[in-house]
């Protein structure tokens, strides 16, 4: 049976389907120029030099983790056995690729209002060895960046960004995902906007751009400008570089149709986030004094990926009783993100350090057993907050 009040919803439209059509029409399914147009228009509207697409937000975090790899840039490159330093509360593959590449990642505990970093903690954890903070804006709500700055300043740090769940997010009038060296978007369903499957990474390094152009295809120089700085300068005998292959890659490549759908999705973008904003602003309104659970605090202007639920000390009832509360109102609701992930059994695959005296990360812990989160849409869901305030 389909919930009342689901976790995502589609927002296409006639548009979307005419753009799939074109597309059918054209023969021309692999990437091509419908994929390189949405690059353009997406970089633009980020404030950004330039953008990859890819086919999941999952490889745009892989593709930018492995463009600081293989960077001549000497304040930009990682080497396996660095220390990365990373929150305890995201999704898996925020993980995976920094572990795939060898970095050693030092897990650091989250704020239980923001569900961001804990300032103090992330502070307390960098050190001389510390090479790279990831940068993860949680369900739509930005970090506070000009913190990061601070606590960073005069150091050596490379800063990656996943904002895959935080499309259209603001602090201080700049957009999330445009903060670090490299940020990663997800375009997946339940998203902001919708491509089936596909993710972006910006950047306004070019050689970083020109690195993830060759890895995202193979590793060959077939996408490469003329002149690059991966190679500096191609054959101009298309032959030769057909299969010329110069840095480790991956098939990481989009379809058109993703590329196709983007375009149309992107100026639908500021209306989608306006209707989240606007829903926000009834559930602060009406659920913030909520005697059960407590709002996650915004930090600059969220774009509300969805709503966490984060049961208040001492209700007497736990988070499996409020899900079942939740599900039986026609809620459809999931853990945040995966909790804190350092419980999950594929951590023993994973080198990692904890920072924290006790060994114990509370914040994180905490909302792993006892936060959850509801769904948020770009349409009106007042009737999904009066059910909550009901409780």
């Amino acid at each position: 049976m389909d919930a009342r009040f689901p976790l995502a919803t589609s927002t296409w439209d006639e548009k979307e389907y005419e753009s799939l059509q074109r597309v059918i029409s054209s023969g021309m399914f692999s990437m091509g120029t419908e994929v390189s147009t949405f690059e353009k228009q997406f970089a633009d509207y980020f404030g950004s030099k330039f953008a990859v697409m890819v086919n999941s937000g999952s490889s745009a975090n892989l593709l930018m983790t492995g463009a600081l790899f293989y960077t001549q840039n000497k304040n930009l490159k990682l080497c396996a056995g660095d220390e990365i330093i990373v929150p305890a509360v995201s999704w898996s593959t925020t993980y995976y690729p920094l572990s795939q590449y060898g970095l050693i990642q030092k897990f650091v505990d989250i704020d239980r209002g923001t569900l961001n970093y804990d300032l103090a903690a992330l502070e307390s954890a960098i050190s001389n060895n510390t090479r790279a903070i990831m940068i993860v804006n949680l369900l739509g709500n930005p970090n506070s960046f000009h913190e990061i700055k601070r606590i960073i300043k005069g150091r050596n740090i490379v800063l990656l960004e996943d904002n895959c769940e935080s499309m259209g997010a603001t602090f201080e009038g700049k957009k999330t995902g445009t903060f670090a060296d490299v940020g990663s978007f997800s375009t997946f369903f339940s998203h902001h906007i919708s491509t089936m499957e596909g993710g972006m990474v910006l950047t306004d390094n070019e050689e970083l751009y020109h690195v993830m152009l060759s890895m995202r295809a193979h590793g060959w120089t077939r996408n490469l400008p003329e002149k690059n700085h991966v190679t500096g300068k191609k054959d101009k005998d298309t032959f030769k570089e057909s299969f010329n292959f110069v840095l480790p890659g991956y098939n990481l490549r989009p379809l058109e149709m993703s590329g196709a759908l983007g375009k149309e999705q992107l100026k639908k973008l500021p209306n989608l986030i306006k209707g989240r904003q606007d829903n926000a602003k009834i559930f602060q309104d009406k659920l913030s004094e909520h005697s059960l659970f407590t709002l996650q605090t915004e930090i600059g202007e969220s774009s509300w990926f969805g709503f966490s639920l984060v049961l208040r000390p001492d209700t007497g009832i736990t988070r499996q009783e409020f899900a079942n509360k939740l599900e039986n109102l026609g809620f459809e609701c999931r853990p945040i993100v995966a909790g804190n992930f350092l419980k999950n059994p594929v951590m023993k695959h994973i080198p990692h350090t904890v920072s924290s005296n006790s060994g114990h990360l509370l914040n994180a812990d905490y909302i792993d057993e006892h936060g959850l989160f509801v769904g948020n849409q770009h349409y009106p869901i007042s009737d999904a907050a009066e059910a909550l305030k009901k409780l």
